[in-house]
């Protein structure tokens, strides 16, 4: 697959309260998800858990170190826990990421793809990050989002590797991606957005990806997704941008905002089937 690709589904972030990150891996392997340690972010404001995808994507579950009042207001460390894109998120499901590249700049060539296709979507250059595991081990990548702060969460941001991603991503052994739900990848994330910007979104995400939608109507689109591994049962992964449909969805934009409402997985048969919660963001369980 070619490095300079801008649609290889990379990880899906689930957002809890501070301090959580034990909590909510618990949560997870109560859902049947097989949970593994993460680390530190580099910068000590964030720590994460891992759930590893057999097609090679992840979830990051993810909670700030300390709530806001840990730090003194006006502090260094205060100032950038506020500017954080996720310290004012609600918890659930709030971001996605695509893979992005280490040696080719993803933000100017989306950009300019942005540019020549007339839609609003512009991304910032690539800046450093990194988390140290809970082995020691020191992972770096260069991360690049939407400058707009209301394209966050609906547009994906990207991470390139400058570490082997499979250090970040660690698919061995094989078990690390085995679930006792049966889980096998991801079927789909599906974003809400209000009627007046769905226009809007579908040109974003169309030049994001570098693709029309595979089905497009005046309540949703659709794209097709890679994943940095292989297909699972069940085909490759699915973006969907729509409107609300049912007041449940019509309840969740007006109280949420626009973003993430549901991910759906990928099972095996017979062993998962319906909805859950995180008890924060919705699952969906689909037959692989």
């Amino acid at each position: 697959m070619s490095l300079s690709s801008t649609k290889i589904l990379d990880h899906i972030v689930h957002l809890t309260p501070p301090g959580s990150v034990n909590e909510v891996s618990r949560q997870f392997r109560d859902l049947g998800f097989h949970v593994l340690p993460g680390g530190t972010h580099a910068g000590g404001l964030t720590e994460n858990a891992l759930v590893i995808l057999q097609d090679g994507a992840y979830l990051e579950l993810i909670s700030f170190t300390h709530p806001a009042s840990h730090y003194p207001p006006g502090s260094p460390e205060r100032q950038k826990r506020d500017a954080n894109p996720w310290a004012w998120k609600e918890p659930g499901w709030i971001d996605y990421a695509f893979l992005g590249s280490s040696s080719t700049s993803i933000s100017e060539l989306i950009n300019a793809r942005a540019k020549k296709d007339k839609s609003r979507i512009r991304y910032d250059l690539e800046v450093n990050g990194g988390r140290e595991r809970s082995d020691g081990k020191v992972l770096k990548w260069q991360i690049s989002a939407p400058s707009q702060d209301g394209d966050r969460g609906l547009a994906p941001f990207f991470c390139g590797d400058v570490t082997p991603r499979e250090w970040r991503v660690p698919l061995d052994p094989p078990s690390n991606a085995e679930h006792p739900s049966g889980v096998l990848g991801v079927a789909y994330v599906r974003i809400l957005v209000e009627d007046n910007d769905l226009s809007g979104m579908k040109a974003n995400i169309t030049s994001v990806i570098g693709r029309s939608p595979v089905f497009n109507t005046s309540r949703r689109a659709t794209w097709v997704l890679d994943t940095p591994k292989t297909d699972v049962a069940g085909g490759k992964p699915r973006l969907i941008i729509g409107v609300p449909e049912t007041a449940d969805e019509r309840w969740t934009l007006k109280e949420r905002g626009q973003g993430i409402y549901e991910v759906a997985f990928l099972v095996s048969s017979g062993v998962k089937a319906g909805q859950a919660w995180t008890p924060y963001g919705k699952i969906v369980w689909l037959k692989g």
